[in-house]
C-alpha cells in the first residue's frame, strides 16, 4: 500500500507540449495560441488523408523534447516505416511528470503510453520499483541479451534497467563520470596539463584528491566550485543504496560526504557554491570568488552546461579519470507491456527502441548522437553514448577541451560506473541528505544532529524507518 500511495499522488500544475509526428513530415502540431488552459496532459492528433493501410500510432511520453525530436530523424532514416508518433511532454518541474505518467499507465487503453522515458533520478521506480509492472521485458519485444552484448552497452545502464535478470529499459546516453579541469591551472600548479598525469594528482581515492586541493590552495585556486561537485562521485560509487531490506541505510561512503564536504569548507578548498546556481556557473567562466580547477561530470556536463558557461575559458579544459568511478544522470526508454498484444504495434515499438538504444550502424541514433550529426549540415554536440562499439568508431574531439578526444576517457568511465546502488526514492532522499550536510558544514548543526534530522525527514516524508 505504501508503494501505491506514493504513485497516486495529486497532480501538480503542469506544462505540457503535445505533438504528432507523421510519416508525411514529422511536424509539431502544438497550438500555442489555444485559449484552453489545461492542468493535465493533452494531445492533438493532426488529421491525415484517408489511406488504405492505417498507420501504427505510438503514444510517446517524455519529460523533455529530446526523445520526441529523435522521432524526426527516425522517420527520415526509415521512410517506409508505417508509424506515427503521438507525443506528450510533461516537464519534471514541481514533480509533475511522474504522477501524470503514473495516471496514464494505470488508466490503460488506447491513449496509454506505449513508450515512455525515465531519468536516473526516478528510473528505478519504473524498472524495478512500484511501477515496474507496467514495463515490457525487452526480450518480449525481440530485443535480446545478445544484442546488448554485441552493442557493448555499459553494464551499469543494463543493471539499472533490469528486474530479476529481465531487461526493461535502456538508455542512449552513457553518463559515466570524469574530472573536467582547467589546463592553465594544471600547468601552473602541477607543471603539466596532460590527462595521464593529472589523474594521478587528483586520485585514485579522496586522500590524493585533498592533497591536490592543498597544492591548489597554495597558489590561490579552489579544487572544485562547491560540495555538490564531489557528491555525485560519492553517491554513485557507494556500495549500497539508500534502502536495504526495506529500511534506510546510510552507506559509509555516503556518510563520509559529511566529512569530505566539511573539509572542503573548513580549508577554503572551494567557493562554497551550489550546483545549478549562478555562483556555480560563474566558476565555469573563471569569474567566481577565486579560480576553480575542475568539476566532476559526464559528457553531457561538458556539452550542455560547461559549453554554455565557459566563455573566456573555452578551450582551456581537459578531461581525465576521476578519483572514483561514478555516473550522473541519463534517460532510459521503456515500453508498455500491453504493446505485445498487438503484433504491428509491438514491431513498431521494438524497431524504434532498437534504433535508439541498440543500433550500432552509422544510421543508428547513437552514431548520430556521438558524432553530433543529428541535423544534416550542422555540427551538434558529441555526446557519450551507451554503446562502446559506437564510441570506438566515433570522433570525440571537442574544441572546448583543447581538441581532446573525450571518448578515450568516457569509454572506460562508463565501464567503471555502478548501477547497483540506486533506489526508486533517490530523488527525494538525496535532497534531504545534501540539505543536512550543508547544515552541518555551515555550523548550524553538529554531525549527529544532522544525521538524526535526516533520518526523521525520511520517516516523515516516505514512511521509511532507519536501520
Amino acid at each position: 500500500m505504501k508503494g501505491m500511495k506514493r504513485i497516486f499522488v495529486g497532480l501538480s500544475a503542469i506544462l505540457v507540449m503535445s505533438s504528432v509526428l507523421t510519416a508525411c513530415g514529422g511536424k509539431s502540431n502544438t497550438d500555442s495560441s489555444s485559449s484552453n488552459s489545461s492542468q493535465a496532459p493533452s494531445t492533438n492528433t493532426a488529421a491525415e488523408p484517408a489511406k488504405s493501410d492505417s498507420k501504427v500510432t505510438i503514444n510517446l511520453w517524455s519529460f523533455t523534447d529530446e526523445i520526441p525530436n529523435m522521432t524526426k530523424k527516425y522517420k527520415e532514416t526509415h521512410p517506409d516505416a508505417n508509424v506515427e508518433f503521438k507525443t506528450t511532454i510533461v516537464a519534471t518541474t514541481d514533480g509533475a511528470y511522474q504522477p501524470a505518467l503514473d495516471q496514464a499507465l494505470a488508466g490503460g487503453g488506447k491513449d496509454a503510453p506505449d513508450i515512455y522515458a525515465a531519468e536516473a533520478a526516478f528510473v528505478l521506480k519504473y524498472t524495478q520499483g512500484d511501477a515496474s509492472s507496467y514495463a515490457a521485458n525487452y526480450a518480449d519485444l525481440g530485443l535480446d541479451d545478445q544484442m546488448v552484448k554485441d552493442a557493448g552497452i555499459a553494464q551499469y545502464s543494463v543493471d539499472i534497467g533490469s528486474l530479476d535478470g529481465n531487461l526493461k529499459g535502456l538508455g542512449y546516453q552513457a553518463t559515466g563520470g570524469s574530472f573536467i579541469y582547467r589546463r592553465s591551472i594544471a600547468k601552473d600548479v602541477f607543471g603539466t596539463d596532460d590527462p595521464a598525469t593529472i589523474k594521478t594528482e587528483v586520485g585514485p581515492g579522496w586522500d590524493k584528491f585533498y592533497e591536490a586541493a592543498a597544492k591548489l590552495k597554495a597558489k590561490g585556486y579552489g579544487i572544485v566550485s562547491g560540495d555538490g561537485d564531489i557528491w555525485h562521485a560519492i553517491e554513485n560509487s557507494s556500495d549500497k543504496g539508500w534502502i536495504v531490506d526495506g529500511k534506510l541505510h546510510i552507506d559509509p561512503k555516503r556518510e563520509e560526504f559529511l566529512d569530505l564536504s566539511k573539509k572542503l569548507k573548513d580549508n577554503s578548498y572551494h567557493n562554497d557554491t551550489q550546483d545549478w546556481q549562478e555562483g556555480w556557473f560563474a566558476d565555469m567562466s573563471g569569474t567566481g570568488v577565486k579560480p576553480v580547477f575542475g568539476f566532476f561530470g559526464p559528457a553531457w556536463l561538458i556539452n550542455y552546461t560547461l559549453s554554455d558557461n565557459a566563455k573566456d575559458t573555452n578551450g582551456d579544459w581537459a578531461v581525465t579519470e576521476p578519483p572514483t568511478g561514478f555516473f550522473w544522470g541519463g534517460t532510459w526508454l521503456l515500453a508498455n507491456k500491453d504493446v505485445v498484444k498487438d503484433e504491428a504495434k509491438k514491431q513498431a515499438v521494438a524497431d524504434f527502441i532498437k534504433w535508439v538504444t541498440l543500433d550500432t550502424s552509422e544510421t543508428g541514433l547513437q552514431y548520430y548522437w556521438a558524432n553530433g550529426t543529428m541535423k544534416d549540415g550542422e555540427q551538434g554536440a558529441k555526446d557519450s553514448v551507451a554503446s562502446s562499439v559506437v564510441m570506438d568508431k566515433s570522433n570525440g574531439e571537442l574544441p572546448l577541451v583543447g581538441g581532446q578526444n573525450i571518448f578515450d576517457i568516457f569509454v572506460p568511465a562508463n565501464a567503471n560506473a555502478s548501477g547497483k546502488n540506486l533506489t526508486q526514492y533517490d530523488e527525494t532522499i538525496n535532497k534531504l541528505w545534501r540539505d543536512q550536510v550543508r547544515e552541518y558544514t555551515a555550523g548550524n548543526k553538529d554531525r549527529d544532529k544532522a544525521i538524526e534530522t535526516f533520518k526523521q525527514q525520511v520517516k516523515d516524508q516516505l514512511d521509511i524507518d532507519s536501520e
